[in-house]
């Protein structure tokens, strides 16, 4: 219990360490970043800062929490990364769930993709070529400069309009209420990137894609049919025209650009297929009509392509029949044993079936498949907990938490199985850390001393917790 409660702080001790040296409340504990000597913020404060926003989205609940779609995202992002011009650069790459068509990179590395934008996307090169843009607008430090360039404000209010911005494009009242002292107009003369750095991105990204194995015309095809199809939007357009002008010459440039390599003929991705199914079957607003539609004019076997049948199968697990859908998702993972998409869908839809020992086998073979993957740990955990074996949970759950110590579905999971196993300071010390990481700071707080009361902790297990309560005390600007 010692050496997994230690491990399990120490953990924290760095998250909280992390809003120490990003004070919320009080915006003058970092260095202006218009300083006139001209010193762009560390990589250390930009993390940190970067931090601080994600906090701040979690916290206005625009962030999907689906661990196989932002798997998919954060292993294609890291594709690109290390064909990147720093591929030891430290990225976190996160879904926003909102259907507009949008892509952001934020401080600290934090990329962001919105649902919209990857259903939007014709191919996996197209979806590829929007994030290799967004991440060499990071490597190439463009909103540190941009920080820079600023009417000397400081790094933490700059993260928290960013933030605002971002929540306000989800819900105006929500971001008014996360900045109210920000106008849009004055934020977005903050942090829009230049022409320059449009091109500048343009350039190096078209670089990462090709060098990454994807088509290099895959950034200016998208390019393009947003900007052809942006008159249909009329009013609405796209939210990434916004953000990202898109002009018959940066196209131009990026095509020419694009045919200086050698030109890609890959076969659609199957998996980014696969993912776009599944986003537009949780879209649909009557998936029963959709189902009815399928089998009226396509019948049992729900289509002829993988595609088809993946879609048909999921849209029988929201009309909840899982004997048809576990059929036909048996014969997709049958024929494709490794593939995670299929493993995933049968495990779940056979527990949602009462086979809850197939289920459990299922993940547990995956897991050995796809070891330390979230994709598998949240959901073999969830299923396990509901099962009543919160043991097995708790032991996944606080090796997870070491190797993932920034996924707060983590510790919420850890926080449940703790509970179950009566394991009250570790219950206290994982809500501590879920609250902290969604941005709810006194929250994680009041778990901390919470955990302090507990009968039984060594002088080391106390200290420690204090050193947490202190740093989050520190990132509130309270005096202790």
């Amino acid at each position: 219990m010692k050496s997994l409660l230690s491990r399990g702080l120490l953990a924290s001790l760095l998250l909280l360490h992390m809003a120490t040296a990003l004070p919320e409340s009080n915006f003058d504990e970092l260095p202006n970043l218009g300083d006139a000597s001209g010193q762009i913020i560390s990589p250390e404060q930009d993390r940190a800062m970067g931090a601080s926003f994600m906090r701040q989205l979690r916290q206005a609940g625009i962030v999907l929490n689906d661990a196989e779609t932002t798997g998919y995202v954060d292993a294609l992002g890291r594709r690109l990364v290390a064909r990147s011009e720093n591929p030891g650069q430290d990225f976190t790459f996160f879904m926003v769930n909102d259907s507009s068509i949008n892509a952001f990179a934020g401080p600290g590395g934090y990329i962001g993709i919105n649902t919209g934008l990857l259903m939007a996307a014709e191919t996996e090169s197209e979806l590829a070529g929007v994030m290799a843009h967004e991440i060499a607008h990071v490597t190439q430090r463009h909103l540190a400069r941009g920080f820079e360039a600023s009417d000397r404000m400081t790094g933490p209010r700059l993260a928290a309009m960013a933030a605002a911005l971002l929540i306000g494009t989800q819900d105006a009242g929500a971001g008014a209420a996360a900045f109210t002292a920000a106008s849009a107009a004055s934020l977005q003369y903050q942090i829009n990137f230049t022409r320059a750095n449009e091109k500048e991105a343009d350039r190096i990204g078209i670089q990462s894609l090709a060098n990454a194995g994807f088509d290099p015309e895959g950034m200016s095809g998208f390019f393009e049919r947003l900007q052809q199809n942006s008159r249909l939007y009329g009013a609405r357009a796209p939210e990434y025209l916004s953000t990202h002008p898109v002009t018959t010459n940066r196209i131009s440039e990026a095509q020419s650009r694009a045919q200086s390599y050698p030109k890609a003929h890959l076969e659609p991705n199957l998996e980014f297929q696969l993912l776009q199914v599944k986003l537009r079957v949780s879209s649909y607003k009557n998936p029963s009509q959709v189902l009815a539609d399928i089998y009226r004019y396509k019948g049992e076997a729900g289509g002829d392509t993988l595609v088809e049948r993946y879609e048909f199968a999921l849209l029988l697990e929201t009309s909840k029949k899982y004997a048809e859908a576990s059929k036909i998702i048996g014969q997709l993972h049958e024929d494709d044993p490794n593939r995670i998409t299929y493993r995933l869908a049968l495990a779940r839809v056979l527990y949602k079936g009462k086979q809850v020992k197939p289920a459990l086998d299922m993940y547990a073979s995956s897991l050995k498949l796809y070891p330390n993957s979230l994709m598998v740990v949240l959901p073999y955990a969830t299923t396990l907990l509901s099962t009543d074996q919160a043991e097995t949970a708790f032991e996944l759950l606080a090796d997870s938490s070491n190797r993932h110590p920034f996924n707060p579905e983590v510790y919420n999971l850890l926080a449940r199985a703790a509970g179950a196993t009566n394991r009250k300071v570790q219950t206290h010390t994982a809500m501590s850390q879920y609250f902290f990481l969604n941005g709810y700071t006194k929250q994680a707080i009041e778990q901390l001393q919470l955990a302090e009361k507990q009968p039984g902790l060594s002088n080391y297990q106390t200290s420690l917790i204090q050193e947490g309560i202190k740093n989050l005390e520190a990132s509130m600007g309270e005096k202790n």
